[in-house]
């Protein structure tokens, strides 16, 4: 692969304390700012959009951020410079389906870079990668999976009391914690502040990231429970033509015209024709 060009920083906030982010990733980004507060985790979002708002083509083999991004070397690397900060990685089980071979560290989705974003993550004094964090109210889980199978990350399994019946009967390896939850009375959805309560324990202060899908990044607006948003604009349009869903980013909640949810613009990059934005939003605590 050919060296990957540093972002071009069009706008940075400069809010927070900067990472000490090693010059391999402080040449590609440019400094990583956050503002935490002591015994308060930070929740941040990270997802990926074509300029007409589709977040995933909803087709077999194509649902995932690859096909909408293009597969783009500087989304993947700034998706590893998140997961190398973050405590844990939140994801749906919808998401899991259309990825089903991934795993959610910053390794994965960019190998180039391991050494890197390795020495972050020892830097800022966390584990070898973050905890995987998957959440399903049915627990219709395939245990096979390298997620659950293969060791090389701590995963947790949110479901309900009946999804926890249904994955410990498909033989879950027993290194895999599952914590059970209720559900928000939403249908059979769980609730971002559930979420957030069974992460707490675990890890404290921390970053924790969601990487969707739509649905659960919804849960999160619903909530109030994300304080920043980091959005790569695709530079493609989808198109809708009413066939199957193309949802947004957000999808199962509807905030305005009643209830609006505005962002502060914290910081804007480009790399050739995709831009890569970074939101802040107001949480309750």
């Amino acid at each position: 692969m050919d060296p990957l060009a540093p972002l071009e920083t069009l706008f940075d906030a400069g809010r927070g304390d900067e990472l000490p982010l090693p010059r391999e990733l402080a040449a590609l980004y440019g400094p990583l700012r956050f503002p935490l507060r002591e015994g308060r985790s930070r929740v941040i979002g990270n997802f990926v959009t074509t300029l007409d708002g589709v977040a995933s083509l909803s087709a077999p083999g194509l649902s995932g951020g690859g096909p909408i991004s293009g597969s783009n070397p500087h989304d993947r690397m700034v998706m590893g410079l998140l997961r190398s900060v973050a405590d844990a990685v939140i994801v749906g089980a919808g998401t899991l389906r259309s990825v089903p071979h991934h795993l959610w560290t910053a390794e994965h989705i960019f190998p180039a870079l391991e050494g890197p974003y390795r020495r972050l993550r020892a830097a800022l004094g966390k584990s070898d990668s973050p905890l995987n964090v998957i959440v399903t109210a049915r627990g219709e889980i395939d245990p096979e999976l390298p997620v659950f199978r293969s060791g090389r990350v701590e995963v947790l399994l949110l479901t309900t009391p009946e999804g926890a019946r249904r994955a410990r009967e498909g033989g879950l390896p027993p290194s895999v914690r599952i914590g059970e939850v209720e559900h928000s009375g939403n249908g059979e959805r769980i609730g971002a502040r559930a979420i957030l309560s069974a992460i707490g324990p675990l890890r404290k202060g921390a970053i924790l990231l969601v990487e969707g899908g739509p649905r659960l990044m919804g849960d999160f607006f619903a909530g109030r429970c994300l304080d920043e948003l980091f959005l790569t604009i695709a530079p493609q349009v989808a198109g809708r033509d009413g066939s199957d869903e193309r949802p947004g980013f957000v999808s199962g909640v509807r905030f305005a015209p009643e209830h609006p949810l505005w962002g502060t613009l914290e910081g804007a990059k480009r790399a050739g024709s995709h831009l890569f934005l970074r939101y802040r939003f107001a949480s309750e605590e």
